[in-house]
């Protein structure tokens, strides 16, 4: 009779068969499948990249003109950061403040132009956009470029970071 090995490595073989059994390890099968399904996961995150990442960039631009700063907050990676055209960093905190605020009503906030690149479980956007509306009072319009990265974080799409520059007229 075989004694039981004591040790945890041995515990991978614990259900083999002796003399040279087919019957197979279903611990070590569970450790492959395991194995297998986080190595596709990112493939299959990556793969839907595209088009879950562009509707993340529509549903921003969709919270923004209606102030839904806890839609921004869920889209948004909680170590995000922002550079605007002049160079000012908006951290996430600033950025749904800044949704939040009624006194910024935006009247168009369109993306064209978007071009997904998407590595593993990173997906860069960069587009054109128009703005229009007011903040405090005050008429705005600009158009320009911008570039957003995006993480597959917690099973969800969220912005790490967004930069955007100021077309010149």
């Amino acid at each position: 009779m075989a004694s039981v090995p004591q040790n945890a490595a041995s515990l991978l073989y614990l259900n083999k068969p002796l003399h040279g059994g087919k019957r197979g390890n279903p611990l070590m099968k569970k450790c492959l499948l395991l194995t297998a399904i986080c190595l596709v996961m990112p493939v299959l995150s990556a793969a839907q990249a595209p088009s879950a990442v562009l509707a993340m960039e529509n549903m921003w631009n969709r919270a923004e003109m209606n102030n839904d700063a806890a839609a921004v907050e869920l889209l948004l990676a909680d170590d995000f950061v922002m550079t605007a055209a002049e160079g000012t960093l908006y951290n996430k905190a600033q950025m749904v403040a800044s949704v939040k605020d009624t006194s910024y009503h935006p009247e168009i906030l369109q993306s064209t132009e978007m071009t997904v690149h998407a590595s593993g479980n990173t997906a860069v956007v960069t587009g054109a956009y128009y703005e229009k509306g007011v903040d405090k009072g005050k008429p705005w319009e600009r158009r320009g470029r911008f570039t957003d990265t995006w993480v597959f974080l917690n099973g969800r799409w969220q912005c790490l970071a967004s930069h955007f520059s100021i077309k010149v007229k």
